[in-house]
């Protein structure tokens, strides 16, 4: 096992990385429904601004391959992947039972291609987590990821499987410790809760709190047991720009790369933080949210970069467009090339735009009383966790097929999914990335307790017999199934 804090070859910021890119391009066809605020549209939009502005060339791009039952389960409860998996619009209405028990309805309807989507975008990410631990690249991205609500038995917040969580679970298999960051506008509970009670790994979310989608991530909530102080949580008001939120991102994730000293760090790029977005209050600009990722790119760590919220969609392809150029360490023109969407980006047609001239209502004083909170937090960690040597729990195998090796006499359609280069010429087809996960049995614990806030609702809790974790160095305490009372309510995810 690889100790934490390893470094990549590459020097400063400024170099350039290896990195793979995972794209399907079916994945912009699935659709939530008339009306609905998440739109994976947005996945193909991104894509397109990428190959126009002649970025897939200087990537390793792959089609990530379907994530099978046995790999949701990983993390997830049986029956709730079970269900996942049978549940149709046509069948719906004969099981409102279970419906309800899932919390699958409204905010997460079901659709057309439902199981195949969370498929798709689970296994980019597990995918992104394969190439970093075989050292395939120094960054991995996985926009189509990154929905961090999902829980371990029911969907929450336009999210089914939470792909972070099984990310990070095939990370660990080679990293002793794995730091996930947040920077989406809503909390990121899902993968808060997943890991609350271990000190592998730490979890660092930054979002909008007091009266707004999902309820949790107060600052006094650090983790329980082995995991106390191994989750921060830095809740922000309406109106942050990107002074004020700089100046709580770097010092704070500084002190934590120098303390936690991980071997890889997953951040969620969560564009509703984004100045204007559909369903959020900051008002970062583009610029803003992408120094998150050059900042974390700066230690040379492997890192893992998933999508996440984001529901203006225009704002969201530049963001993650631009984002993926400081990832490769690439200058864009932010005047937009052409291309399929470009439409939608009028009347600027430029990849930046300004932010609003909306209210800081995060005044410096409280600005400055979160970081002193958080740093004296961080003080009380006197150093890195280490892990007892034990065996290594077997890597999931990693299979590649060219697709130039099957299609030799298929041209190069313009108008579909595959990159391109600046001159529009045809080149290498989209590779596919096959990965057939191997399994080892595991004890997990992916429930943390109450702590007396009153907007958790109690869990029934009845003894695990299936595998959640990855092995048993990712935490120590007994594995639990979490099964919601069939009374429980969650937070009206409509304030979403």
């Amino acid at each position: 096992m690889e100790s934490g804090g390893n470094s990549l070859p590459s020097g400063s910021d400024g170099v350039k990385r290896k990195v793979s890119y995972f794209y399907d391009p079916e994945v912009g066809n699935y659709y939530y429904g008339q009306g609905h605020p998440m739109k994976p549209h947005r996945i193909r939009m991104t894509h397109a601004l990428l190959a126009h502005y002649g970025l897939l060339q200087h990537m390793q791009v792959l089609k990530p391959t379907a994530a099978k039952d046995r790999d949701l389960c990983k993390f997830h409860a049986d029956d709730y992947v079970a269900f996942l998996r049978g549940i149709t619009p046509e069948t719906q209405q004969d099981q409102l039972r279970q419906l309800k028990r899932f919390n699958v309805g409204e905010d997460c309807p079901v659709f057309d291609g439902l199981y195949s989507f969370c498929q798709t975008y689970a296994g980019g990410s597990v995918g992104g987590a394969l190439k970093l631990n075989h050292g395939v690249c120094d960054i991995a991205i996985n926009w189509a990821g990154g929905l961090h609500h999902a829980k371990k038995c029911e969907a929450s917040g336009f999210c089914y499987v939470n792909d972070i969580v099984l990310a990070i679970l095939e990370l660990l298999k080679i990293h002793e410790r794995v730091l996930y960051v947040d920077i989406d506008i809503h909390h990121g509970d899902g993968v808060e809760e997943a890991f609350y009670t271990t000190d592998r790994v730490m979890t660092v979310s930054f979002h909008k709190f007091g009266d707004y989608f999902p309820g949790t991530g107060d600052i006094r909530d650090t983790g329980y047991g082995k995991g106390k102080y191994y989750s921060l949580n830095v809740p922000l008001d309406d109106g942050i720009d990107d002074e004020s939120y700089q100046s709580l991102f770097k010092p704070i994730m500084g002190k934590v790369m120098e303390i936690f000293r991980p071997g890889a760090v997953v951040l969620q790029c969560g564009a509703d933080s984004l100045s204007g977005d559909r369903l959020g209050c900051f008002n970062l600009s583009i610029k803003g949210h992408a120094e998150c990722v050059r900042y974390m790119r700066s230690f040379n760590v492997p890192l893992l970069l998933l999508g996440g919220g984001g529901y203006t969609i225009r704002n969201v392809a530049r963001c993650w467009c631009y984002e993926t150029s400081v990832a490769l360490g690439i200058e864009l023109d932010d005047k937009m090339p052409q291309h399929e969407y470009y439409e939608y980006f009028g009347p600027v047609y430029a990849l930046h735009v300004a932010p609003s001239n909306m209210e800081n209502k995060n005044s410096r004083n409280l600005l400055d009383e979160i970081r002193a909170k958080l740093l004296d937090n961080l003080s009380r960690l006197q150093h890195a966790p280490s892990v007892p040597f034990q065996e290594r729990p077997p890597d999931a195998e990693l299979q590649e097929r060219d697709e130039d090796q099957d299609d030799r006499d298929e041209r190069w359609d313009p108008d579909s999914d595959m990159e391109v280069d600046d001159d529009s010429k045809p080149r290498r087809r989209v590779k596919s990335e096959r990965v057939e996960a191997e399994h080892k049995d595991a004890e997990s614990y992916h429930k943390h307790l109450d702590c007396g806030r009153d907007f958790l609702t109690p869990f029934k809790e009845i003894a695990c017999s299936k595998v959640s974790g990855v092995d048993s160095m990712a935490v120590d305490e007994p594995c639990i199934k979490e099964e919601q009372d069939n009374v429980k309510e969650l937070s009206d995810h409509r304030s979403r």
